[in-house]
């Protein structure tokens, strides 16, 4: 084969969809027959270690690949990246080879040392030997140098070629992640005679860190609970999932007392409960956040025999009560969750009466911002929640949405979204 036609099937590796490692041995062998020398190595420069490791040989035995390290302080490998082609033109005489004894066993004599460079910047060098004294002229040279630099750009292609498959299996990993965990997410609400409720979760993300649940505590009550991990991503996903589990396993907390005679009373048992339930969940959450994480969580218990609401916000969003036109904020409570292991919170209580519209949210529906950066803001959610109170739960959701899409537009967001709308029937008070 010519020499101009090997130089352009050594260019199709650069454009080829190979492995770093397919692509080394390949250069590596095109290397030896263009130049048409003895052997050939490739080492690539780790910037950590400070060293060239050998990554791909033509014509060396294992032993001679398995020799020692090169460091990129060495004589030879300096000059190279300083842009010099370094010639050996006796390696068993030349006091720039580290490694002489093992070159006289291998039977190489001189040896040509030039930098492989992607854009300006060195990623390793390309050597080629020879068992003849002064072998290497100004024309190998030249071709030794054409050679680098297309073995350079193949190994940058390759490596960008592995990044892409890598990115590709991980986004693939990401997306089933976030089809689990959004299973995590209650579809539907469970069924409470006097309650009209609808919910959904919008993550930005494949994985997020907001959540909602509804379990049930006997026949006429409900837990609810709605909250944000500090964070995106993996880590806020991971929180969550823990942190989903530590809520459902002390739900036994909701369960009332039997003794309850009349409302105070349950209302009296219900803020005990509720305050045991928060104080085992922050405990627990203290000892799995690192500095910097936290957890926001609205918890409520409503009952719907007595028509109450028993609550506790952990710097969470106040929930919203809708009553004949007016709004009332509920945010009693505390501090974050995850902070302070003997923090202590405020439990409310408030009275529920027929036609009540309780608004439990995340942050990440009032701080969407439209391409101008102007936030939807919490006096749009009220006007918008004021005006389809009367609608029923899942009308309200989707007006809420709907009117917040309208004023983003087609602005990218960066917080999930959730929001949960409970409206209360004749049987509740």
């Amino acid at each position: 084969m010519e020499r101009d036609e090997q130089i352009y099937q050594l260019s199709t590796l650069v454009a080829g969809r190979f492995s770093l490692q397919e692509a080394l041995d390949r250069l590596a062998e095109a290397a030896v027959k263009i130049t048409e020398t003895t052997a050939c190595s490739i080492r690539l420069l780790n910037e950590n270690a400070g060293e060239l490791k050998m990554r791909s040989t033509y014509g060396l035995s294992e032993e001679y690949r398995n020799k020692g390290e090169v460091s990129k302080n060495d004589t030879v490998v300096k000059a190279a990246f300083a842009g010099q082609a370094v010639v050996l033109d006796d390696m068993r005489v030349d006091d720039r080879v580290k490694y002489k004894q093992a070159s006289i066993k291998e039977g190489l004599v001189s040896q040509l040392t030039v930098a492989m460079l992607f854009r300006e910047k060195a990623i390793g060098v390309l050597r080629l030997y020879s068992p003849e004294p002064r072998r290497f002229d100004q024309e190998a040279i030249q071709l030794a140098r054409a050679v680098a630099s297309q073995c350079a750009v193949a190994i940058t292609n390759a490596r960008l070629y592995a990044e892409a498959i890598e990115g590709a299996r991980v986004a693939e990993q990401m997306r089933v992640a976030g089809i689990i965990q959004r299973r995590m997410i209650p579809e539907h609400a469970p069924s409470i005679p006097g309650l009209d409720i609808a919910a959904t979760y919008i993550p930005c993300f494949d994985l997020g860190g907001d959540f909602y649940d509804f379990f049930k505590a006997g026949d006429n009550r409900l837990v609810v609970v709605i909250g944000d991990v500090m964070g995106k991503g993996i880590p806020a996903a991971l929180m969550m999932s823990c942190f989903r589990g530590a809520v459902r396993a002390y739900a036994d907390s909701a369960r009332p007392f039997r003794a309850a005679k009349d409302i105070h009373e349950a209302a009296k048992n219900d803020k005990t409960l509720v305050g045991k339930a928060i104080e085992k969940i922050n405990k627990m959450i203290c000892g799995e956040c690192k500095d910097g994480e936290f957890i926001t969580l609205f918890y409520a218990v409503i009952d719907t025999e007595k028509g109450t609401m028993t609550y506790c916000s952990c710097g969470h969003e106040p929930t919203i009560l809708i009553r004949d036109g007016q709004i009332t904020d509920h945010h009693k409570g505390g501090l974050v969750l995850g902070i302070d292991p003997d923090a202590e919170y405020e439990i409310g209580t408030v009275e529920l009466k027929q036609n009540d519209c309780l608004i439990f949210y995340t942050d990440g529906l009032i701080d969407a911002a439209n391409f101008a950066g102007e936030f939807w803001g919490r006096e749009r959610l009220l006007e918008t929640a004021k005006k389809y109170a009367a609608d029923s739960a899942e009308h309200l959701v989707r007006n809420i949405l709907s009117y917040r899409r309208r004023f983003v537009g087609l602005a990218s967001q960066i917080d999930d979204t959730s929001i949960v709308v409970i409206k209360v029937g004749k049987t509740a008070g």
